[in-house]
């Protein structure tokens, strides 16, 4: 079966061609710059085949009607026809509490998926766009959503409720809802695989730890409790956004600022963060070099950032009665050796045997960084959202032509 899989950004797309269930990737690419001068599309061929190829692309439809071409194209593409093509798998942020996993796409799934836009207005709008222009270019293949918010819908009132007057969360649905979901449970099932753990036995703390970074308690195979709130602004300080803090704080700012609700949102959003305390950048590896050359504020930035993961982790494993389980994922979970290393010191006194030298050079690969007989076990796994995705896609899909057949 082949399923290609869909991350529409505001303008961009991401995509992936993928043959299921051997989970073979047969080409990938980026559509870049919808809408703007200097729009093109990046595509690579499992052969290594790449090209760069440019050209006006206006809206979200003209990039898929383009990406579609290029996969059909004696040139680089992958398959002869686009009949070719079994399913549609997309990225959709933000679903609310309207579904607890993926689902097949219907006229009714849109529609809630619209009444969802006000919870993720950055977001939700260019992936409804990729499903608009999917059913429009080929409306007989399935289209399958899934959300970020998912995984997380597992999660307690207990955990996900704010202590506002409850008629507000039924009102406006205001409550935590996480985000990075796909990722948390990719790695968390790929860590149990990897090891040979039995996924719905381990209590597992996963840390998707990029500019945009959360962090979520996993129990017996689901989502207990997640760093991300309501909106992504929420938990670990990241690399723009402010993660916690004090309503108050918020309120006397905007107070002595006399800023608008849409300026404050901006800030919290845009110019936090590690960009906001270390006035350097959002970028880790330029805020480290600013470190090592001696600013303090990069150094605070630092700090600041690795102790609110290592806090996370105690939360949770407090939460969950223990910890069986890290794994650290994400551009900086995976790549960044010494944050990630300082996040762990100081945790042997609950199990945690780190192997420092392992840990300091263990870059983007699938590896285990505690000592052998570590009462918890740290592990990198890469992430694959999009895997995940097209395997949520295929399973669906088989179980559509299931119950076709019947």
């Amino acid at each position: 079966m082949k399923i290609i899989v869909l991350n529409c950004g505001s303008s961009s797309i991401k995509y992936q061609l993928f043959e299921m269930p051997s989970k073979t990737v047969l080409a990938k690419g980026l559509v870049d710059k919808i809408g703007l001068k200097g729009a093109a599309i990046k595509h690579k061929r499992n052969d290594g085949t790449e090209a760069k190829l440019e050209g006006e692309i206006l809206d979200h439809q003209a990039g898929i009607e383009y990406l579609l071409g290029v996969l059909i194209s004696e040139k680089y593409g992958s398959i002869r026809n686009l009949d070719e093509i079994d399913a549609v798998g997309h990225r959709v942020v933000h679903a609310g509490e309207k579904f607890s996993g993926s689902v097949y796409i219907t006229d009714e799934v849109i529609d809630a998926l619209e009444e969802c836009v006000e919870l993720a207005p950055l977001h939700n709008p260019p992936n409804l766009k990729g499903i608009y222009a999917m059913k429009e270019l080929l409306p007989e293949i399935p289209q399958i959503g899934v959300f970020d918010t998912a995984f997380h819908q597992t999660m307690p009132p207990k955990s996900y409720l704010y202590g506002i007057p409850y008629a507000l969360y039924e009102k406006y649905k205001v409550r935590r809802y996480g985000f990075h979901g796909t990722s948390h449970k990719y790695v968390s099932k790929r860590a149990c695989e990897v090891l040979g753990l039995d996924y719905a036995a381990q209590r597992i703390i996963t840390c998707h730890l990029g500019n945009g970074a959360s962090m979520a308690a996993i129990q017996g195979g689901k989502s207990v409790d997640t760093t991300m709130g309501m909106t992504p602004i929420e938990g670990l300080v990241m690399g723009t956004r402010c993660g916690d803090l004090d309503v108050g704080a918020l309120l006397f700012l905007a107070d002595k600022e006399e800023t608008s609700i849409q300026y404050t949102s901006v800030m919290v959003n845009k110019f936090s963060g590690m960009l906001g305390v270390s006035g350097v950048s959002s970028d880790m590896r330029d805020i480290e070099e600013a470190a090592n050359q001696g600013n303090e504020r990069a150094r605070i930035a630092l700090e600041m950032y690795q102790y609110r993961v290592k806090k996370y982790i105690g939360a949770y494993a407090a939460a969950m009665g223990g910890v069986d389980l890290i794994v650290f994922t994400g551009g900086i979970g995976e790549n960044d050796t010494v944050t990630r290393t300082r996040s762990l010191e100081g945790l042997g006194f609950f199990g945690v045997d780190l192997d420092v030298e392992k840990s300091l050079k263990s870059r983007g690969k699938e590896e285990v960084i505690t000592l052998p007989g570590s009462k918890v076990i740290v592990i990198v796994i890469p992430t694959d959202e999009e895997l995940m995705i097209a395997s949520d896609t295929f399973d669906i899909v088989k179980q559509l032509e299931e119950k076709a057949v019947v």
